[in-house]
Parts: structure tokens; C-alpha cells; sequence
């Protein structure tokens, strides 16, 4: 957060004023402000190697050799705009995975099974009743 904005987000508790110095996402912008933010700084990879939303990003690839060099972008943009990634979220070398509670895999985007499970086990209508 720019410093000049760190006093609009201040609030006082009984042990005193504080304000935040990087921008927590309950503010109302906050979102929408980080995403312009990952679009400006992978711009020039975005659609090719990798897509971001907010702060989920996957990188693709047709084989082993293109993915280490999407790779190596990504981490080249993100150590000089200083990014951390965390490394408990982040898996490499996948051959499929969800995004966005969506499956990518080889072929493309499918549905997530488990969002599908409610609906595929649902019982099929009994009598006409049923179907209304």
C-alpha cells in the first residue's frame, strides 16, 4: 500500500490508533484493486503462460520444455516486481488440477466432479407430480 493511503484505513481499538501498511481485502476495493494490479504486472503472459484471477494463477503448457520456461517467466516478473509466492499453495509439474472449481486437464476445462456430485446422484422423477 502506497504509504500516503495507509491513514484512510485507520481505526481505533481501546489500545490505540492503528492504520495498515499493505491492503487487507476487506476493504471494499480490494479485490478489484489487486486484480488490475496482476494484470498490469503479467501482462506480457497472461493468455500465453499463465492466467490470474485475483490471487489464484495456473501456468500452461504444451509439454515438459515450454512449461519450465513459462516457469521461469513467471518467476523472472515476479522477483523483480519483489512477489512471494506461498509455497504450501502451490503445486508444479501437475498434469491436472482445479481453478476457479473448474478441472483443467489435457483436454481442456471440464466440470469439477465434486461441484457435479449433488446432481448426478439426484433421483430421477417418480410421476408426473414430480417432474411439475
Amino acid at each position: 500500500m502506497h504509504p500516503e493511503d495507509e491513514e484512510k484505513t485507520a481505526f481505533i481499538t481501546n489500545s490505540g490508533a492503528f492504520c495498515y501498511k499493505v491492503m487487507p481485502f476487506g476493504l471494499k476495493n480490494a479485490g478489484a484493486t489487486y486484480q488490475r494490479l496482476m494484470d498490469k504486472v503479467f501482462k506480457e503472459v497472461i493468455g500465453q503462460d499463465i492466467e490470474v484471477y485475483v490471487d489464484d494463477m495456473v501456468a500452461k503448457s504444451e509439454n515438459g520444455r515450454s512449461h519450465c520456461e513459462a516457469l521461469r517467466r513467471v518467476f523472472r516478473i515476479l522477483r523483480r516486481h519483489q512477489l512471494k509466492l506461498n509455497p504450501e499453495k502451490c503445486s508444479f509439474g501437475v498434469q491436472a488440477g482445479r481453478f476457479l472449481g473448474y478441472m483443467l486437464t489435457e483436454r481442456g476445462i471440464e466440470a469439477n466432479p465434486e461441484k457435479c456430485r449433488t446432481v448426478i446422484n439426484m433421483r430421477s422423477p417418480q410421476n408426473v407430480k414430480e417432474v411439475q
